[in-house]
């Protein structure tokens, strides 16, 4: 994932984009932990991580920051 910088510098429809396949892919990672499939469970918290930081992000270029 992006780091915070390079967020700033996207506009929103790539921020969008970004968050859209960061949320796919956690929805799919959380089937395989369910199922006992997945082996790195640590990305399931980077996941939620950078979802979060897309979500700041977004919210600051809305307010004007």
């Amino acid at each position: 994932m992006a780091a915070t910088k390079e967020l700033r510098a996207m506009d929103t429809a790539k921020l969008t984009e970004e968050l859209s396949k960061s949320q796919e892919e956690l929805f799919k990672l959380r089937f395989q932990h369910a199922t006992s499939q997945l082996e790195k469970t640590h990305r399931l918290n980077e996941l939620k991580k950078d979802i979060a930081r897309i979500q700041t992000v977004m919210n600051q270029v809305k307010s004007g920051r």
